[in-house]
């Protein structure tokens, strides 16, 4: 294969609803390389497919993720929001609708994988800061430990990659998970940083389109200290050009068939 993976960020996410169960079902078919997804911890100790903090944005509930259990996410609707959704009377489609939970992810996607005898990359990001400290790492690699992605397996279909803004959460995992690779994500430069250095832990740079608008140094001096570059979130044609010119390893986007076709593939 040539050029950058191309990840569907939260799924086929400008086209269904971020997050559920379809929206990355949707990006299978579409041929995304890999898949993102974001995770937090619910008041019972799960792992659940959300980006922010409170439910108020992508739900019809209130309040914190982290103070509900799992049955009481369960019971919300995080579809019906989304544009694309239908409107009217039409019965709503779980998986449109429903919480998906990060076993649940890992589950659907490794059955996907293996009936369309293809492979893919899941790149997880852990959502700090919270009041689940080190408790979402460890709840993490127990659950990839459970579906056999602890550790690179050539024989595994799906591949897991652990993301993080927070630099402590990457070196927790470089600890608890060592064979795993880890992506420091990037919307700052630290006020006097060698550039192309990442701290322990972290073997990917994860920069956001905009940093690379502002500091375009910065890809040429992670590749040469050797870090691979994972852009996000990559959704218009001028950025897409951008981190095509750069040269990126791998394009984290909402509209993953706009990139396919833009790369021809």
């Amino acid at each position: 294969m040539s050029g950058p993976l191309v990840f569907a960020h939260r799924g086929s996410s400008a086209v269904l609803p971020e997050h559920t169960l379809a929206a990355y079902l949707r990006a299978l078919d579409e041929g995304a390389d890999g898949l993102e997804c974001d995770v937090r911890m619910t008041r019972d100790g799960h792992l659940v497919c959300v980006h922010d903090r409170r439910l108020d944005r992508t739900s019809n509930g209130r309040g914190r993720v982290s103070r509900h259990t799992l049955a009481e996410l369960d019971r919300l609707d995080f579809g019906s929001w989304h544009p694309g959704e239908p409107a009217g009377d039409l019965p709503a489609d779980p998986d449109r609708t429903r919480l998906l939970t990060l076993d649940g992810l890992l589950t659907a996607v490794r059955a996907a994988v293996q009936a369309a005898d293809r492979e893919v990359e899941l790149l997880v990001e852990t959502k700090h800061p919270t009041r689940y400290g080190a408790d979402v790492e460890r709840s993490l690699v127990a659950l990839l430990h459970r579906h056999g992605l602890a550790r690179p397996d050539p024989a595994a279909r799906v591949r897991v990659t652990v993301m993080s803004f927070s630099a402590l959460a990457v070196r927790r995992m470089r600890e608890l998970a060592p064979e795993l690779p880890t992506v420091l994500l990037l919307d700052t430069l630290p006020p006097r940083p060698r550039i192309g250095r990442l701290p322990f832990g972290a073997r990917i740079a994860g920069p956001g389109v905009q940093l690379l608008r502002t500091r375009p140094e910065l890809v040429p001096a992670l590749h040469a200290a050797g870090h691979r570059v994972y852009v996000w979130t990559v959704n218009e044609p001028d950025d897409l050009e951008l981190v095509l010119r750069h040269r990126v390893d791998g394009i984290i986007t909402d509209r993953p068939a706009l990139v396919l076709d833009r790369l021809g593939r």
